[in-house]
């Protein structure tokens, strides 16, 4: 039997955080499966969730449908069903939205999208979410796929065909736009998906459209252009074709480009902070190339061969992507003139794995799963007319692992692994670019010296789950996590003449979890609570005198809780509801222990509260009710000026409903009705408030609409 090739085979358990599972069947019923029947390839090589003692979210086919019959914002989808995930802001950006304070490696079939030596924060957003078969999401330090994720990781798994016809479809047609300043709001949406099995042979296409309107905020008054999702066109295409060579062994091609701009026909108009008045834009042509992803590839073969000699498995893949993401206009910034920047990325890479199977007798089974993983990352940010902010750097990272799993007596289950980091990025001779503030030099250009930057890590995870007793079962792990840590953003600020002298050192962070999940007839509940540490950090600190935000390496400890509940009160009736708290502080002093300083917005978000009613009251329609709590934070004084410094400021509670509805109205033929801001809540998403900066003052967006049809053949 083939195991999913959605993802590669398991490299080494992400000895991960603890936390939290919302699977749902993809039945008509919206009852969740019971642990050992939801099977995931978060660990590469795929195993029952109740085999997993770490943290994993996963948001099924089911969930996103829900969802994108409201809006298909991945960033707002991840924050309203992701525990631990700070909340969205509406932009093609997710500066801030991190996952349990610390990065998030984005990936999409086990292939990479987010670059650690140039976090542009734009990673969340690199695929349409209608091309997905599932989310998985593990929480907390790993390295179960290489450097980058040392707050958890994201793996965007993509569809697989289904059914036996030789060819199968669906086209959806969707309508958006504002219910408060309907006028220019109103947007579209196409899709059209083709599929078949013949033979030996398997195929998926797709390609998705969408056009949207003006962004509204409750007043009716547009929603800042800074990155904001209005006006915005999105193009995504999608095609994977599998072939069996025998019972034994599968090919597997895919391939997806993803492109999202903003094309606004407003000019941006700075907010007020002090005063409460949010940031909006004027009639005008925006200066510079359109922000937002130009173009995002991904292509990736999988080869898989089951039962070779002693029972082993094989998985060897390869994979390449290249993006390029484009940020907006800095104005009177930059040596030469106004400036804007744009981060390219391309990546190589190869990967192999074996599983072994160690022991089977009787009550006690094992395996060991070994390999190896090689990636080459070049990354650079340049300015679009061609002047150097950052220099290119090529990374050359090769890892072996090796990692066991043990089961005794059916309920409990063992693992442990370790992983081997081995990274060399080199960096050509380069000049900074001079910066300049209100007409003032506040960073001289410098001429840099190159050369090569090299790092090596062993990282170890261990984990232990009991089954027994389904209303108590337990789980810890320690896991770590590494990441070059933006070597970029140190290179283009560097103030010294050779890149041996800048801090670049790595980032390892050790991560400890305890938890337990309890299940019982229609009821699941998980607690879990978790301590993040690392000797390094690397927050964002604002530098009131210069405007410009400098890396702070110092020593930093995080930890957190989060609790889930999910109830099926009657067989058309399902609750559920989540809370996360997560608080962080660095050691400015580098005692060794004494933590003095919090954590800014940027890394630590206010606790969050979702909830949310199902109910079917006909065998064909559905209707949801979905709720959002961000609650407040508020940590730092106020400067000399009177304000809070960049990415300080405090944080005011907001409430947000949304509302679902779906209509089967014969087998192939579904309507869909999504109103977001149920309420119209008139509010300043958290990164608006807590980034203190005019130009990202912007309101969230008030009621809106989105009415759908899809038919299926």
């Amino acid at each position: 039997m083939y195991k999913p090739l959605t993802t590669m085979p398991l490299l080494f358990l992400a000895a991960s955080a603890f936390a939290q599972k919302q699977a749902t069947t993809e039945k008509d019923s919206l009852q969740q499966k019971h642990l050992g029947e939801v099977v995931v390839s978060a660990n590469r090589r795929p195993v029952t969730l109740d085999h997993v003692p770490s943290s994993v979210t996963i948001l099924s086919k089911k969930t996103l449908d829900n969802n994108m019959a409201v809006t298909t914002d991945v960033t707002d989808i991840l924050a309203r069903e992701v525990p631990g995930m700070a909340p969205g802001a509406q932009t093609n950006s997710n500066v801030g939205q991190g996952l349990r304070g610390r990065s998030v490696l984005v990936m999409i079939d086990g292939i990479p999208q987010s670059s650690p030596l140039r976090n542009g924060e734009v990673d969340l957003r690199s695929i349409d979410p209608a091309v997905l078969e599932r989310v998985e999401v593990l929480k907390g330090a790993t390295a179960i796929y290489g450097n980058g994720a040392t707050g958890g990781l994201i793996n965007y798994i993509t569809a697989n065909p289904t059914g036996d016809k030789p060819l199968s479809g669906k086209t959806s047609v969707n309508m958006t736009g504002g219910l408060v300043g309907l006028k220019n709001s109103v947007g579209g949406r196409f899709g059209q998906m083709l599929q078949g099995k013949s033979g030996k042979w398997e195929y998926m296409a797709s390609g998705v459209y969408e056009q949207t309107g003006e962004y509204k905020d409750a007043n009716g008054e547009l929603v800042g252009p800074n990155y904001s999702l209005g006006e915005t066109e999105t193009w995504n295409g999608y095609a994977k074709a599998g072939y069996h060579i025998n019972s034994r062994q599968k090919l597997q091609l895919m391939y997806n480009f993803f492109r999202s701009q903003q094309n606004s026909n407003y000019t941006l108009v700075n907010g007020d902070i002090a005063k409460g008045i949010p940031a909006t834009g004027v009639l005008g042509k925006t200066a510079g190339t359109p922000t937002g992803s130009k173009g995002n590839h991904n292509v990736h073969l999988v080869y898989q061969a089951d039962s070779l000699i002693g029972a082993t498995s094989l998985t060897a893949d390869a994979y390449f992507e290249s993006r390029d993401d484009i940020f907006y206009v800095s104005f009177g910034r930059f040596e030469g003139g106004d400036g804007q920047s744009h981060t390219l990325d391309k990546k190589k890479g190869l990967r192999l794995m074996l599983n072994s199977p160690l022991l089977n007798r009787g009550s006690f089974s094992g395996n060991i799963s070994y390999g190896a993983d090689l990636l080459n990352d070049i990354t650079s940010q340049p300015l679009v007319d061609g002047r150097v902010w950052v220099p290119e750097m090529n990374m050359l990272n090769y890892a072996p692992f090796a990692e066991t799993q043990f089961t005794f007596w059916d309920n409990i289950i063992l693992k442990a692994g370790v992983r081997v980091e081995n990274v060399g990025v080199k960096v050509k001779d380069y000049t900074t670019l001079q910066l300049t503030s209100g007409g003032t030099v506040v960073s001289p250009a410098i001429a840099v010296k190159g050369g090569d930057l090299n790092y090596t890590a062993k990282l170890f995870n261990a984990g232990i789950r009991y089954n027994r007793l389904p209303l108590f079962m337990p789980y810890f792990s320690f896991s770590q996590g590494f990441s070059v840590s933006d070597v970029g953003l140190a290179l283009r600020d560097s103030k010294v003449n050779d890149i041996r002298k800048i801090n670049t050192e790595a980032v390892l962070v050790n991560n400890y979890e305890l938890g337990f999940v309890t299940e019982h007839k229609g009821l699941r509940f998980e607690l879990s609570s978790f301590v993040s540490t690392s000797k390094l950090g690397a927050d964002m600190i604002f530098d009131p005198n210069t405007g410009l935000f400098n890396v702070s390496r110092t020593p930093e400890r995080i930890y957190g809780f989060e609790a889930a509940v999910s109830y099926s009160v009657l067989k058309n009736l399902d609750l559920s509801a989540t809370y996360s708290y997560l608080e962080g502080k660095a050691d400015t002093a580098k005692t060794g222990g004494s933590y003095n300083v919090y954590l800014n917005g940027r890394r630590i978000a206010p606790p969050k509260i979702t909830g949310t009613v199902a109910y079917r009251p006909l065998k064909d329609l559905e209707v949801r009710i979905q709720y959002l709590g961000v609650q407040g934070r508020d940590r730092f004084a106020k400067n000399a000026k009177g304000v809070y410094n960049g990415n300080e400021g405090a944080v005011k509670a907001y409430n947000l409903f949304n509302f679902a509805a779906s209509y089967k109205l014969n087998p192939k033929t579904m309507f869909t009705l999504g109103v977001e801001n149920l309420f119209n809540e008139d509010y300043f998403p958290a990164r608006s408030q807590w980034f203190m900066q005019p130009g990202f003052y912007a309101k969230g967006r008030g009621a809106s609409f989105n009415l759908g049809i899809a038919i299926t053949y």
